[in-house]
């Protein structure tokens, strides 16, 4: 009893403090100024989409669940040989971006055409990369790669469950970090690439393709090197891409860049810059329609303190100040009086390139 005395105290400040730190928290989405580390565990690519049923929900490249590793390999790459990334997609889901139901995992690539009819697969050397959740009417639509076994693979339903549909397997193949794009008018896209990128329309019930892939770059460089995405706003279509501040993997910080375009295959405006530390993030639009990017721990070394960090030269080694985890960064979306778009990170740590950074920008009028 004496005990139990002992330890309750403890346990109501833990649970006082833990609800102090939530409030925090919500006021700091409320006010869209500042980045807000949102969930702890290891992730790359966070992907967060709000659902029609007012429920956000959340994937990414993740371990395998409950993987014991998590604790004594917590800052691993999940790249290379020692990479921690498992097979399968978890996903979360919150009404408030701050208290998280775990929803298992309702995706495996042990349930899709290319391996079901396998018997000797080493399944601790296969991955799932970047899976992407859209919502398509009526049902989900799943995007994933890497390229060995990228696909496009519906839900038969409303929930995010099993079984799922993978129409002509084939077909979405050798597809790196695949992003889905649906236009006003319902034409729907499907966008990949490393280095090179491309777009290419999809047929109505995402069976295949419904006409040739067409590459698509800034004017004046190249996007980058993977993790692109497409939005839009008013009449414009913004592609957005992914690249290192040095143009050298792995050196210096891991961005996003963007350029605009009145048509989805282009051409497209010169690149412009969208965020520090925000390589492979993905906008999203919350409840109050305000827009955020995710953003993740990508390093070579344990994440840096972001005082002054817009002064640091990062480019002798891979470095961030994301912590492990999914971290949400507040942007600022203008349509500009001629229509193009203007867009940026609004927190200083995250909203200008750093003394690494290659590119030389114009400053952008807002």
């Amino acid at each position: 009893m004496k005990k139990l005395l002992f330890i309750l105290p403890i346990l109501l400040f833990i649970s006082n403090h833990a609800k102090a730190g939530g409030d925090e928290k919500l006021k700091a989405i409320d006010k869209h100024e500042k980045a807000v580390h949102i969930k702890d565990g290891w992730i790359r690519d966070p992907y967060i989409v709000l659902g029609p049923d007012d429920y956000y929900y959340l994937t990414g490249t993740t371990r395998l669940p409950k993987d014991p590793k998590e604790q004594t390999d917590y800052y691993n790459t999940g790249l290379g040989e020692k990479s921690a990334v498992g097979y399968k997609m978890q996903v979360w889901r919150s009404k408030d971006l701050i208290d998280w139901e775990y929803l298992d995992s309702p995706f495996s690539l042990k349930e899709t055409p290319l391996f079901k009819d396998s018997v000797q697969v080493d399944w601790s050397k296969q991955r799932l990369w970047a899976p992407e959740l859209h919502w398509v009417g009526n049902r989900w639509l799943m995007v994933y790669c890497p390229k060995f076994v990228s696909g496009l693979a519906l839900t038969n339903g409303p929930e995010i469950k099993a079984p799922w549909t993978n129409h002509n397997p084939k077909t979405f193949l050798d597809k790196h970090d695949p992003s889905f794009f649906m236009d006003d008018n319902g034409q729907s896209y499907l966008l990949w690439g490393f280095h090179k990128f491309y777009i290419r329309p999809l047929k109505k019930d995402f069976s295949g393709f419904s006409g040739p892939a067409t590459q698509i770059t800034p004017a004046n460089r190249k996007m980058g090197h993977e993790g692109t995405t497409m939005l839009k706003f008013g009449k414009k279509y913004v592609y957005i891409g992914t690249a290192w501040s040095t143009d050298k993997g792995r050196k210096g910080s891991y961005n996003l860049y963007y350029c605009t375009s009145d048509s989805p295959t282009g051409p497209f405006s010169e690149r412009r810059f969208l965020g520090r530390f925000l390589g492979h993030g993905t906008p999203f639009k919350d409840k109050n329609g305000n827009w955020w990017c995710t953003a993740f721990y990508n390093a070579d070394t344990k994440p840096l303190d972001s005082k002054n960090i817009q002064k640091r030269d990062l480019s002798d080694n891979a470095y961030t100040i994301n912590q492990q985890g999914t971290t949400i960064v507040p942007l600022e979306i203008k349509l500009q009086l001629n229509g193009d778009v203007y867009i940026q990170a609004k927190d200083p740590h995250y909203a200008v390139p750093g003394p690494d950074e290659v590119q030389k920008f114009q400053k952008s009028v807002r």
